[in-house]
């Protein structure tokens, strides 16, 4: 018998269908004697229905009251789970957020969890009920309403598995798991049956779509067990574990990841004198613009030229501010390029496995594909690359390092 914490987002429960269909589910983990806390989103499309109409309402919309408006959507949802689970004859009982009793900092549509009571779950744990909370929602020591923004749901369940000492946290999407890479992208792609949390960490930051890296951050820090499967169809899906783990497999790449959002601006002729990184980079980052990659390149001619990548949505705006600021910096230009992307190597045997950058560069290079920044961690090769080449380096890298399953058969979702 387990603690387990299952989590199940907008797709999971986007109709009364999908709902029921996610309490057979947890019925067959309440069956073997597994105690279930279940924590869902709002139904798929909700948030954005409840967005609209805020913005009817105001063109920028109060924080406070967004907060108390997005609440209502996984509100819906929790009732719903637990009338199905009910007919069923298994006992359920919902709490939004503040019911449980998560609580937040004050900071309204992005809030951050401080602590949890867990005495309410664990009464209705030992009633025999399945507990179904409300993701994405906790309030502040005032009592009111917050949200946690983006991935607000999944890190509301690592952060419940984690203050309930659970036995797992199983994070339920509409893939099979944590893939070599894209499979729409490499039909070959395996599924990966475990993962470290350092490379999942990695692949969320890089590109990878599967996980918020909120809710990664926090299970690695409590040591939260987390697995990632498919809503819609029956496998073990991806354990996210600990480097280590006598489980684990030890290949010297788990996966490609890659990001199509990124534009390059290079500030070309500016001094080569102390402080000019931070006289270019820093108004950027003071404008709430998020910088990436960033390298300096000294010339002959006793200047410097600085290159770094932003998200492309961003990078009109990082452009214009580096524009007005150019003159002051005695810089020749400012050049924006739009069409690059970044493609990223993540393994946590890059430690003990030699000639990973050169076996990553010779691919690209037999594909005539021309690398234009190149960035390492110890457990990760990023390149910066012409968008136009991204699909084709993924799969040369894919294939280069052998990831596809060795079986032949791909496990596309």
């Amino acid at each position: 018998m387990a603690l387990i914490v299952q989590k199940f987002g907008g797709t999971s429960v986007g109709s009364v269908e999908r709902i029921e269909a996610v309490a057979e589910k947890i019925i067959s983990f309440r069956d073997r004697g597994d105690d279930v806390v279940v924590v869902v989103s709002a139904m798929s499309g909700e948030t954005n229905r409840l967005t609209a109409l805020a913005q009817e309402m105001m063109e920028q919309p109060i924080a406070r009251e967004m907060d108390v408006l997005l609440s209502t959507g996984e509100q819906v949802t929790i009732a719903l789970l637990s009338m199905a689970l009910e007919k069923r004859g298994y006992g359920a009982r919902s709490f939004t957020g503040g019911q449980v009793r998560i609580l937040t900092d004050d900071a309204h549509t992005k809030a951050r969890i401080r602590e949890i009571d867990s005495t309410r779950i664990m009464a209705q744990l030992e009633q025999q009920n399945v507990v179904v909370v409300a993701g994405f929602q906790g309030v502040n020591e005032a009592g009111c309403i917050t949200t946690l923004g983006r991935g607000g749901s999944d890190t509301t369940a690592v952060a419940l598995a984690a203050a309930l000492k659970a036995d797992e946290c199983q994070i339920y999407t509409d893939v099979k798991g944590v893939y070599t890479t894209d499979p729409r992208v490499v039909e070959e792609a395996r599924l990966l049956k475990t993962v470290t949390f350092e490379e999942m960490l990695e692949l969320a930051s890089l590109g990878a779509k599967v996980l918020q890296i909120r809710s990664v951050e926090f299970a690695g820090k409590y040591k939260v067990p987390l697995r990632v499967l498919s809503s819609f169809e029956e496998g073990e899906g991806t354990l996210i574990s600990f480097e280590g783990d006598e489980a684990m497999e030890d290949p010297s790449i788990a996966g490609i990841a890659f990001e199509r959002d990124e534009a390059k601006l290079t500030v070309t002729g500016v001094p080569d004198v102390p402080g000019i990184a931070y006289n270019v980079i820093g108004p950027v980052s003071e404008a709430g613009i998020e910088v990436d990659v960033i390298v300096q390149n000294a010339a002959a001619d006793g200047t410097n030229d600085i290159t770094f990548t932003v998200k492309r949505g961003e990078s009109e705006r990082a452009k214009s501010i580096l524009d007005n600021i150019a003159r002051s910096l005695k810089a020749r230009e400012v050049d924006l390029d739009t069409k690059i992307c970044k493609v990223s190597l993540v393994g946590v045997g890059m430690r003990s496995h030699a000639g990973i950058a050169s076996k990553m560069f010779k691919a690209l290079a037999q594909e005539s594909i021309n690398i234009q920044i190149i960035t390492t961690s110890e457990i990760k090769i990023s390149v910066v690359i012409e968008e136009k080449y991204l699909e084709l380096a993924v799969r040369a890298l894919h294939s280069a390092f052998e990831l596809g399953d060795p079986d032949g058969e791909h496990s596309s979702s």
